[in-house]
């Protein structure tokens, strides 16, 4: 385990004004979003998308690191340059999706837990000679009627806390990822009380393991109305609220915090990061981790036609723009309407 790489890592991850591009959907996830623009979903396809992205010019301006599939990090772009390696060169961080997706529990019904530590430390070991140095492990947790149940959470929460000792042991910077999802009809409320009880456990997990809070990173749901639920709960109370769960749980040690968008759209997912920093409340930088959020009107621009690649490199470093001012709290709406 080194330390000292640790350590500038996870303070590169959350670098002023920075944030970290999530590009880790799987084949299943990347085939739904390319149908949704009539793109094939082929690995050449995926490859040539993934590049439109990874090679936007600027973007390592707002972005420090980027998330990327087990198929991505072994690709190359058009000169035969792999991509951790072009990353590398262009100041920006790789990372890696290790998990093997959110599961059924047993016992359990509409509840998940993440699978995948089978023979994750040789796979840690594989991916930090490839050029990784950060992962991801996502957990699911639905709100429902009697769910989350304590055994959910407890599951998810320790599988968490392994992932993150075996990554620390290869000298790789965990991000650990509880998502409380927005689908469903709950309140705001219940979504605080959720997000809470779920932090509370996984950080009492990760001392149990034994890992060092300085070297782990927070990929956090933010808290909102269920997407169901008639009352939404505007800009600045999402902030309010989820500030208020994260100072409750989570150890001043961490290097950061950053957020997914979890199905919001482009500009909210803006707009409540924007609020949660001009509060000034937090200790530790506050930024995005972004999928959907960033690449959604890329995707629509570039639609698997080359000569829309410029086009859609600039909607794309346009959402990074805007998202790296949310990281500092100097977004506007009106930045917002002047910049498009």
């Amino acid at each position: 385990m080194d330390s000292k790489l640790l350590t500038q890592t996870a303070r590169a991850m959350v670098a002023p004004g920075k944030g970290l591009l999530a590009a880790d959907e799987s084949a299943g996830t990347c085939k739904k979003r390319f149908d949704s623009v009539n793109v094939e979903c082929t690995e050449e396809n995926r490859r040539a998308y993934r590049e439109m992205l990874l090679t936007t010019p600027g973007l390592a301006q707002h972005v420090s690191g980027v998330i990327l599939f087990d198929e991505t990090l072994r690709q190359k772009t058009r000169e035969g340059q792999p991509f951790a390696e072009f990353l590398n060169r262009n100041g920006i961080i790789p990372g890696i999706k290790v998990d093997a997706g959110a599961q059924d529990m047993a016992l359990r019904p509409g509840e998940k837990v993440t699978e995948g530590l089978d023979g994750l430390r040789k796979r840690l070991d594989e991916y930090f000679k490839l050029g990784a140095r950060f992962a991801k492990w996502r957990a699911v947790i639905t709100i429902g009627k009697d769910i989350p149940s304590s055994g959910c959470i407890e599951a998810n929460a320790h599988a968490l806390a392994r992932y993150s000792a075996l990554c620390q042991e290869a000298s790789i910077v965990p991000i650990v990822e509880p998502e409380v999802l927005l689908d469903g009809d709950h309140s705001v409320e219940r979504c605080h009380e959720v997000t809470e009880r779920t932090l509370q456990e996984l950080f009492a997990q990760v001392a149990a393991q034994g890992c060092a809070p300085e070297h782990v990173i927070l990929k956090a749901s933010m808290v909102v109305s269920g997407k169901e639920n008639a009352r939404q709960a505007s800009v600045q109370e999402v902030a309010e609220r989820t500030l208020k769960v994260l100072l409750r749980t989570v150890p001043a040690a961490l290097p950061g915090v950053v957020f997914l968008s979890g199905g919001q759209t482009d500009e909210n997912a803006t707009a409540h990061l924007d609020a949660m920093n001009r509060a000034g409340t937090a200790p530790w930088p506050l930024t995005f981790s972004y999928s959907r959020a960033l690449q959604a009107i890329a995707l629509k621009t570039w639609r698997g036609n080359a000569a829309n690649v410029p086009a859609a490199q600039s909607a794309f470093l346009h959402r990074a723009r805007m998202n790296g001012l949310a990281a500092r709290g100097q977004w506007s709406a009106e930045q917002e309407k002047k910049a498009a």
